[in-house]
């Protein structure tokens, strides 16, 4: 019986599946299905049953199904995911990480394994009083827990007695020194479980669905296959699976003794990772995504909050912003109210709408019972009807957006290519308009703000590309100055590289060829770039299927 595998990429922007043949490794189907981010079983649903349906496979036929997301990635690029409070015991220098607390207890060990002073638990308790009703998961660090993790665990039990939520201890999960990587790693698997839970039940839910009962494995960051229930409980292994992925996938086409650079450009993140003598590069310390630095093992990867559908935005002297938030593009909304009644700048950059299904639902707070009998709303007809703005209102979006009950519409990239007419997924007339509206604003023709928006997109992932490089070879970041560089009244710098690109996604042969030709080299696009991502997981699955059967052939000599 002929046998598959299939591969998943499930992104901020689009769920990708692929079909390949276990023999003859030959690409026998393909889906790309609009991600959807309200109940994600169903984009999932979609393309498993276009894949079977397309190809005549049965669900019997389906001997794997090997999954990759970039739903972790984009949750920490976009600062998403679980409110965490992470507690430091033992450690006098203080440090900032992206969570909704970090707080210090007195405690901890030294290099001995030896107590360096008490747990102070009572102040412990009194902390947690006041946390519980604020987060949603905690991570502990406490000093030298590699060698000794008492402290780590006391505080873990005292935590579960006063709040039932999940926690996370430092020493489960790394044993490399460094207390603000540990912090941030416990942090970020604190973060990312209930994204990644909520990922691998869409799957499961959209295999049952099919009646396909093959096991599932999620691709971890370091490009090794996860089973789906650890991929959970330790679900920061996952922060950099769709770069994983996409570096397999780059890797088998890259050819030349240079290396080469993959770019991954998708609807909210782009990725960079480095191929060297046919091989993604691994971190050798953890792997950093936006703010957090953390001890995951990873592929060497760089993220940014760019891509197809980044917000494009102009604040109140026109300036125009892309990124990092994502939005869905005004080519691809339903049901929109008309443009001209809504978009323009600063406050009225974004529509906030009620996800499907939502509206019928109880009220969750004042936000989502405004929007369910208002309709949809920009930030400035909510503060004009609640008083709400600013940053109090920026947190009680983020939190709806989190809980999927909301999603954003505005001008993006994706608008962009559609007034110029390069694409055409979408209704082009509504991103003419949006075009139109934005472009008055800054004196320009829709034609003119569209090539603006999408130099401003090039430039940043051109910018993105070579703060990695100089990132990878010097140790260090210029960030600050990369960006500003073209903008400097006195000093100009252009940057060459003497690596190829290999490029992938949805919108990377859109972008990607002007980028390359700035940064003076050649761009590579391989067949099936649009789903590399599913294809790399499934070439991982594959290569541990033939791992398994080879040990067991040992096994029987």
């Amino acid at each position: 019986m002929q046998k598959f595998i299939i591969g998943i990429d499930t992104g901020g922007t689009y769920t990708d599946a692929v079909l390949i043949d276990t023999n003859t490794q030959a690409i026998v189907a393909t889906s790309k299905k609009p991600t959807t981010h309200y109940k994600l079983s169903v984009a999932t649903g979609e393309a498993l049953a276009e894949l079977l349906a397309t190809s005549g496979a049965t669900p019997e036929q389906i001997v794997k199904v090997v999954v990759s997301s970039t739903l972790a990635t984009n949750a920490v690029v976009e600062n998403r995911g679980a409110r965490v409070a992470v507690i430091v015991i033992g450690f006098v220098k203080h440090f900032r990480l992206p969570v909704k607390a970090v707080v210090f207890v007195k405690g901890g060990h030294n290099i001995m394994g030896e107590e360096e002073q008490p747990l102070e638990l009572d102040y412990l308790v009194q902390l947690i009083e006041g946390l519980k009703n604020e987060v949603d998961a905690y991570g502990i660090c406490s000093a030298m827990s590699i060698k000794n993790p008492a402290h780590e665990m006391v505080a873990e039990k005292a935590i579960s007695m006063l709040d039932p939520k999940p926690v996370f201890c430092s020493h489960r999960i790394s044993n490399l020194t460094g207390m603000e990587q540990r912090a941030a790693t416990a942090g970020l698997h604190a973060k990312l479980m209930p994204v990644m839970e909520e990922f691998i039940s869409g799957v499961r839910l959209a295999m049952d669905g099919l009646k396909l009962h093959a096991p599932v494995m999620v691709i971890g960051g370091n490009g090794q296959p996860i089973e789906a229930q650890k991929a959970t409980q330790e679900a920061g292994l996952t922060v950099a699976s769709g770069p994983a992925c996409t570096a397999h996938f780059g890797a088998s086409h890259c050819k030349t003794s240079t290396g080469c650079l993959v770019i991954d450009v998708g609807g909210t993140t782009t990725d960079i990772a480095m191929i060297e003598e046919g091989h993604p590069l691994m971190s050798k310390e953890g792997c950093q995504i936006g703010q957090w630095k953390t001890h995951v093992e990873a592929i060497d990867m760089h993220t940014g909050g760019i891509g197809g559908d980044s917000h494009v935005f102009l604040d109140d002297k026109g300036a125009m912003y892309v990124g990092p938030s994502r939005v869905t593009p005004l080519a691809i909304a339903k049901d929109l109210p008309a443009v001209e009644t809504w978009l323009g700048a600063a406050e009225n950059n974004k529509l906030i709408s009620l996800y499907p299904g939502v509206q019928n639902a109880p009220c969750k707070n004042e936000l989502t019972g405004l929007l369910a009998t208002s309709g949809s709303l920009t930030p400035a007809a909510i503060r004009e009807k609640t008083g709400l703005s600013g940053i109090p209102l920026d947190k009680q979006l983020e939190q709806l957006t989190r809980q999927q009950l909301i999603f954003e519409c505005g001008f993006t990239p994706t608008d962009a290519l559609h007034v110029l007419g390069t694409i055409s997924i979408g209704d082009r007339q509504v991103a003419c308009k949006g075009a139109e509206i934005l472009g008055s604003i800054r004196g320009v023709s829709k034609e003119q703000f569209a090539l603006q928006v999408l130099d401003k997109t090039r430039e940043q992932i051109e910018n993105l590309i070579i703060d990695y490089v100089v990132k990878h070879f010097w140790g260090d970041t210029l960030t600050s100055f990369i960006s500003t560089r073209n903008d400097h009244p006195v000093l100009g710098v252009d940057f060459s590289l003497k690596t190829p690109l290999i490029g992938i996604g949805a919108a990377a042969q859109y972008l990607l060829p002007e980028v390359a030709k700035n940064l003076k080299t050649t761009i590579f696009f391989p067949d099936f770039c649009e789903v590399g991502n599913a294809i790399g997981a499934a070439m991982i699955g594959m290569k541990e299927m033939k791992k398994i059967r080879t040990d067991e052939s040992s096994l029987c000599r």
